[in-house]
């Protein structure tokens, strides 16, 4: 029986423990789509505690606790931070299978030397030794080795703490994210200048369905990104805000969401065929019952790309399953990799997770004689995917 995520978690082969040592651990992330608060990375206030980072924003963790049964006085209620992580530690000590147990101590390992295991007993012992450690934003940042952070703004932000440095290494930049649905087109084109000139170079979109106003919007902003050398990000097949009485309570993004079992192969297809001046394009779908169709779409088209395995497939059969499909339908090779798709400033080890999985199937395929063990041609293919790729595909000067 193997020790608990040793040194070589995920790793299963010399290969593929090679590749992560030599190629990937140490690389810098490219967190081309997050939730993180531009004004909270400017500001930089120091964190309260373990309970604060992890539990504020993150609807992962609620989702777990909901799904426990945890009332909601210790989730989003007024409970405190201490007491929302005593109750958290109750779910996930039995979360097995979840990639949250992994997250979660991989955080722990990360940024506050702790090895212990998230359990009932442990739960006083492992605040004390998080609390040992006073972290800020930027920190956290930095010590994630994060190289570029492209956060999701609304048409009407002012951007201004993105364009307030405060001496900060790490390049901050906004995207554009507007509604598709009665909207005033010259209002959203006058925004897009506005963001262009605030060093915004990528637009996202959720895409829930496929009616005709949001279709004609988007091609018309597709135009517009097609022109100014942006990329566009389309988030397919979520179905928010399930839960009518919670959501007229506290409102979207608290974890009330759930994955939508929609038709998208013609409606994709027909929207990129439309366009034009089609700007390069990453397709993510929640449905992992998508990503064939998603993985073929990237042939028909230039500079589009079958985006990482998103929200709730960003689990090891998540992203084994969405890389290999690329990998038999398209070219994993320009694959951009991981993105951190979170409002919380501990998830960056969700890149190591992902750059594991990664070395994991490659080393697995090198071994199993189905690809050759060249040095060379693996490294670049595994540096292309976890920072090379991105780096190129957005031209964004770092």
């Amino acid at each position: 029986m193997k020790k608990f995520m040793c040194e070589n978690f995920l790793l299963s082969t010399e290969t593929a423990r090679k590749l992560y040592d030599d190629v990937a651990k140490n690389l810098p992330i490219y967190d081309y789509h997050c939730h993180l608060d531009a004004r909270e990375i400017y500001e930089n206030k120091e964190f309260t505690d373990i309970g604060e980072m992890w539990l504020k924003h993150d609807h992962y963790k609620w989702r777990l606790m909901r799904q426990n049964g945890v009332d909601e006085y210790f989730i989003t209620g007024g409970a405190s931070f201490f007491e929302k992580f005593e109750k958290f530690v109750e779910c996930v000590e039995f979360a097995i299978g979840n990639p949250l147990y992994h997250w979660c101590h991989m955080e722990l390992r990360r940024y506050f030397d702790c090895d212990l295991i998230l359990k009932k007993e442990n739960i006083k012992v492992i605040w004390e030794q998080c609390a040992k450690f006073k972290y800020t934003p930027q920190k956290l940042i930095e010590m994630s080795n994060v190289a570029v952070i492209c956060t999701t703004d609304a048409p009407e932000s002012d951007l201004k703490y993105h364009n307030l440095r405060n001496g900060f290494g790490t390049k901050v930049l906004p995207t554009f994210r507007p509604s598709l649905r009665n909207v005033d087109i010259d209002y959203l084109l006058e925004r897009i200048e506005f963001f262009h000139r605030s060093g915004c170079r990528l637009s996202d979109h959720g895409l829930d369905a496929f009616d005709d106003d949001s279709m004609n919007t988007l091609r018309i902003l597709a135009e517009e990104y097609g022109r100014r050398g942006w990329v566009m990000q389309l988030h397919i097949g979520a179905l928010r805000n399930n839960n009518v009485a919670e959501f007229a309570r506290l409102g979207g993004d608290i974890g009330y969401d759930s994955v939508n079992d929609m038709n998208i192969a013609a409606e994709i297809n027909g929207l990129l065929g439309s366009v034009e001046n089609l700007p390069k394009t990453i397709l993510y779908s929640l449905n992992p019952a998508h990503n064939a169709v998603l993985a073929s779409v990237t042939g028909n088209f230039r500079n589009v790309q079958h985006g990482s395995a998103w929200w709730f497939n960003d689990h090891i059969d998540g992203m084994t399953e969405q890389m290999k499909t690329l990998a038999n339908l398209g070219a994993l090779n320009t694959f951009i990799g991981m993105l951190t798709d979170s409002r919380s400033f501990l998830s960056y080890p969700r890149h190591d997770y992902f750059r594991r999985i990664l070395c994991d199937i490659i080393g697995n395929w090198v071994e199993g004689g189905k690809f050759p063990g060249d040095w060379e041609t693996l490294s670049t293919i595994v540096r292309g995917i976890c920072f090379d790729n991105a780096k190129k595909y957005f031209g964004i000067e770092i």
